[in-house]
């Protein structure tokens, strides 16, 4: 068949449950040349898949994921094999034996009510009704959701093969690929020991060898694989005349790292409480060479007695009726794990046609290869999938010493509470802003992202807190990584001047002839103005969704810089740019100091030649000068609120920067401020945070950036799009907590009437207005005024919804 550009040439690496999946829903919307190599024998063919215990809890924190996951459930349970469901309804059931647990299950049961999924916390006793082998004594509580249940891998791989296959796609066994070819940067075929395939597009589905192919391809795939424990018991008296695969719930036992299911008459236990087991993949044996080795299959390593010593005290300790039992089997089964403990998904930039689909549980399966394969049939996918995005990694977090490291903590972490702010404790710190170390002799408390150390509170300012009032007090979860010093902090703002460390924001240049029309075809706004102007526009997809939002400063005619969000702002404008224009990330050899306040014009202009006056030097302008002795792009925004600027200079030239203003603000009463602050008066003027508050699954009326839309001008990116849009049925929605001692602090779910409306992005205490200020995703039309509930570690906490913005509507202490 010969390849068009309605039916390309379509190669997929990798027939586990992704890679079948990918097949089926690429065919099913009209891609149907498509060939799955696998080198093992199918339909198990060796890799994770074949050995997945198929639990599929669908409740997580990421929205994204919680969507991937319900996708799955939907579709397997449509689809049979002889009669046989692939997926088994028996639903989850999560328990706490601890305190701290059952208020995790508390957050987890308003993330299913954000997220769309049903659950409900539930007794002891209860718990004891849905597996009554526990011991109820143990138990304070538990989660139940009734959708969740057993993902069949092999039979719903079976099952959308045949349903692939029948459009025209073909699988072969055994064919191990050994290179990609590629020509002028995109991809043209792929190489196997049993001949080569053309191909228009490749996707490597290949699993835990995703990093094998990935060198072949020359793309980098930051995964690494790690074996984990999983072991079945004896026959028990408890099950005896079972006849059914399961009947009860999966079960999570998360405070010792342990989870359960029935095999009939026999019980499977997972376990995550041993140690860190990497697994090299380039050392993984193929199918032949594992089976001549007594492997059961690649994925399936020997059983380490040794680590599982513990966890099966805790399984008997939890279920009596295991006392008397014994392991009739166990292995070592190997997954994927990122740094982050998301999947790796989309096209490479240095590589067109090069696709990754890797590091994608069976619980995901479904779901990913639906909008991995909407991304490459229709440009896009209908999910935000920002945090699964391959570019998301800095360079600095792609080493193989960090991926091993950080992908072995997510393995040591997937069942532990971990607050949204905590921040890994190794390797760090490794990124650094040149002000680091004025800032540990102020005692910042640091936090990190994006490898970068943030300071979010400076205890040299713990003498302020004793001029506040009173402050709410705040409840264990809320008071982790957080101090009043914050309060302190956003008061001396709001009142005199602060320095802000702004350094981890990403820079880019973007110059050459063609850069003014480059950028106002990528963007929203119109970028047409004189140097020196600072504008706030948006990257936006075809479809009219915000990719991400920018400030771009024009520097000179051709020169321009840009505030971006993230690797994947960089990635898209190399994607598009023109021979004549040159895009380059400068972040890493430059640096950002936020002077804000009132009296931020007092503290620079007398250290600089240039007037600085409201009328000289406008709000969003933008002009090359000195501050002392050091040059710097200064640009008078602000993300607080307040009047000031931003001042940029080299990397070798931050400390002298930062000296130079703490040294000439003394005697205004200067302090350094942290993130903690900046998120309460952002959140007090409004401002949207892009990642949170709105991804490119809301247009920008919705989000409230409709501002930043010139639709009145020439063609650019989404525009037609937005020009279809109907009236919309939701707003990013502010709301003011009515007790001014109540706190939340994000993905909560919001009800309107007793019923579940929306859900909270950004959410942080506004210390000016007394507050706690939270954004929501709520129906359009809800007038100011309105009442609803946000519930907080299952209590519904009253809210109002506000106008905005909430402080100095009318932009007055930013333009003086």
């Amino acid at each position: 068949m010969s390849s068009t550009p309605e039916n390309p040439r379509v190669v997929v690496i990798g027939a586990g449950i992704v890679g079948c999946s990918l097949a089926d829903e690429l065919s099913a919307r009209g891609w149907t040349d498509i060939t799955v190599l696998e080198q093992g024998p199918l339909p198990a063919p060796g890799g994770s898949t074949s050995h997945a215990p198929g639990l599929v809890f669908q409740t997580n924190p990421s929205k994204t994921l919680t969507a991937l996951a319900r996708y799955t459930v939907e579709k397997f349970t449509s689809l049979d094999v002889d009669g046989v469901s692939c997926f088994h309804r028996v639903g989850g059931l999560e328990l706490a034996t601890t305190p701290e647990r059952l208020a995790e299950l508390h957050r987890r049961a308003g993330y299913a009510a954000s997220w769309g999924v049903r659950g409900e916390i539930v007794s002891a006793a209860r718990c004891t009704e849905l597996w009554p082998l526990i011991d109820e004594s143990l138990v304070l509580g538990g989660f139940h959701t009734p959708d969740d249940g057993l993902a069949r891998a092999l039979l719903a791989s079976r099952a959308q093969m045949a349903r692939a296959t029948a459009r025209g796609a073909r699988f072969l066994e055994r064919h191990t690929v050994t290179g990609i070819e590629q020509e002028g940067g995109r991809v043209t075929g792929v190489v196997t020991d049993r001949g080569t395939f053309p191909a228009d597009h490749v996707v490597s589905a290949a699993g835990f060898w995703g990093p094998v192919v990935g060198r072949m391809a020359g793309v980098d795939v930051p995964l690494q694989p790690l074996a984990h424990q999983y072991a079945r018991t004896g026959p028990l008296p408890q099950l005896s005349g079972a006849t059914a695969e399961a009947s009860k719930p999966i079960l999570r036992f998360q405070d010792r790292d342990l989870y359960f299911r029935e095999h009939t008459d026999r019980i499977g236990i997972g376990s995550y409480a041993h140690r860190p087991l990497p697994v090299d993949p380039f050392a993984v044996p193929p199918y032949d060479e594992a089976r001549a080795r007594r492997m059961e299959m690649p994925s399936s390593y020997p059983f380490t007695e040794e680590d599982w010593a513990p966890s099966w005290a805790d399984c008997r300790q939890l279920m009596p009726a295991l006392r008397d039992a014994g392991i009739e089997s166990g292995f070592n089964g190997v997954f994927s794990f990122t740094p982050d403990g998301m999947p790796v998904l989309g096209e490479s930039r240095r590589l067109r046609g090069f696709w990754l689909a890797e590091a994608v549980w069976v619980t995901h399966s479904a779901g990913v290869a639906k909008a991995v394969a909407e991304w490459m049939v229709d440009g896009r996918p209908s999910i935000d999938l920002h945090e699964c995005d391959l570019t998301r990694f800095e360079e600095a977090q792609r080493s193989p010493s960090y991926i091993l490291e950080r992908g072995a903590q997510q393995f040591v972490e997937v069942y532990d509470v971990i607050h949204p702010l905590q921040p890994m404790e190794s390797p760090r710190p490794l990124r650094v802003s040149p002000f680091h170390a004025r800032q540990q002799q102020l005692g910042a408390y640091f936090l990190e992202g994006g490898g970068w150390e943030r300071p979010h509170w400076y205890e040299a300012n713990a003498p302020l807190v004793d001029a506040l009032g009173p402050l709410p007090a705040r409840d264990a979860w809320s008071a982790r990584h957080w101090s009043p010093i914050a309060a302190a902090e956003a008061k001396a703002t709001r009142e005199g001047v602060a320095l802000y460390d702004m350094t981890p924001l990403r820079r880019l240049e973007v110059t050459g002839p063609g850069s003014l029309d480059f950028l106002d075809r990528m963007t929203s706004n119109n970028l047409r103005k004189k140097p020196g102007a600072v504008t706030y526009t948006l990257l936006l997809d075809e479809s009219g969704g915000i990719r991400s939002d920018l400030t771009v400063a024009r520097l000179a005619p051709d020169r321009f810089q840009v505030g971006a969000n993230s690797p994947a702002d960089l990635d898209r404008l190399l994607r598009h740019a023109p021979a004549d224009v040159h895009v380059r990330d400068i972040t890493s050899g430059t640096c950002c100091i936020g002077v804000w306040g009132p009296l931020a014009r007092d503290l620079v202009q007398p250290l600089t030649p240039d007037d600085f006056s409201h009328e000289s030097f406008g709000y969003f302008r933008a002009k090359e000068t000195y501050i002392g002795h050091v040059p710097v792009t200064a640009m008078r925004l602000s993300y607080v609120g307040e009047l000031g600027w931003e001042l940029y200079t080299t990397a070798d030239l931050g400390l002298r920067l930062w000296d130079t203003l703490w040294e000439a603000g003394r005697e205004l009463g200067v302090i350094a401020a942290g993130r903690s602050a900046l998120n309460s008066l952002r959140l007090e003027k409004g401002y949207r945070a892009w990642g949170v508050d709105m991804t490119d699954e809301h247009d920008p009326f919705e989000a409230g950036v409709g501002f930043a839309v010139r639709m009145d001008r020439d063609e650019f990116v989404g525009k037609a799009a937005l020009a279809g849009k109907s009236e919309a049925t939701r707003r990013l929605t502010p709301l003011l907590l009515d007790d001014p001692a109540a706190v939340v602090l994000g993905k909560e779910p919001v009800y309107a009437d007793g019923l579940p409306a929306g859900y909270v992005t950004s959410a942080s205490y506004g210390y000016t207005l007394g507050r706690c200020v939270a954004y929501a995703w709520l129906p359009a039309g809800l007038p100011t005024g309105t009442g609803v509930h946000i519930e907080y570690l299952g209590e519904k906490v009253p809210a109002t919804v506000a106008d905005e913005p909430l402080f100095d509507p009318k932009m007055t202490r930013i333009r003086r």
